[in-house]
């Protein structure tokens, strides 16, 4: 699983024109599902994810989580970050979940996560969707579970 998080003073996510989901501060989470995937490295990843210390305490240190600063949380799935590059330039996406598995481990993501965040938005699954943020800082994290 792979997480890439960013700092965010404001994110939104649109699918068709229409907005479905929209935060103010806090993270705008990539969320990428492998094929080998469980619940247990979900909660491993919602955990350091939710915990990270990234916001700016009043002396200007990176010292204060999500919640600590009242953050919001925009998850949105995203198949290509398991995209292989090695061969040719066509980008091949066999190590990514299978789409009903995928799905219902990125569900679970947001559901573990709404019990950590009262503010939880979300992409649509499979969808062509366009994702406007301002990343904060810029302040980006890649978390993957074969680091942890």
């Amino acid at each position: 699983m792979k997480f890439v998080i960013q700092r965010v003073a404001h994110a939104s996510v649109k699918v068709d024109g229409a907005e479905i989901g929209k935060i103010g501060k806090g993270f705008l989470v990539l969320i990428g599902v492998a094929q080998d995937d469980t619940k247990e490295i979900a909660d491993k990843m919602v955990k350091k994810m939710t915990g990270l210390r990234i916001f700016e305490d009043e002396n200007g240190k990176t010292n204060l989580s999500l919640s600590d600063v009242g953050g919001e949380l925009l998850l949105v799935s995203q198949f290509t970050l398991y995209a292989n590059c090695k061969k040719g330039y066509r980008p091949g996406f066999t190590d990514a979940g299978a789409p009903d598995m995928a799905n219902a481990m990125y569900e679970y993501i947001i559901s573990e996560c709404k019990k950590i965040i009262p503010i939880v938005e979300k992409g649509q699954f499979g969808a062509d969707m366009k994702v406007d943020l301002l990343n904060d800082g810029p302040f980006t994290i890649v978390l993957d579970s074969r680091e942890l």
